[in-house]
């Protein structure tokens, strides 16, 4: 999600795919390929945050096991800091 005019992006990540540290697990089948995979998408997804962080952008990532009042609570609290004094 995009918050243009706060300048935040909100990721909500898989915990398999983007490696949870509570719930990543990796398929015993072509286990190096999948460890390989599962790193890249980590290390694209720090150098998105960095990239985004430079260009002066807030970035919250939410994992989808979070619960969903808190995670809202947060980005709303993440939204109310970013807004522009009107």
């Amino acid at each position: 999600m995009v918050f243009s005019r706060e300048r935040l992006v909100v990721y909500v990540d898989g915990c398999y795919w983007h490696s949870c540290p509570d719930h990543a697990t990796v398929p015993k089948a072509n286990r190096e390929w999948w460890v390989a995979k599962l790193e890249a998408n980590v290390q694209r997804d720090r150098d998105t945050d960095a990239r985004l962080c430079a260009a002066d952008w807030d970035v919250l990532r939410v994992w989808e096991h979070e619960d969903a009042v808190e995670a809202a609570d947060r980005v709303e609290a993440a939204i109310t800091r970013r807004r522009p004094e009107t």
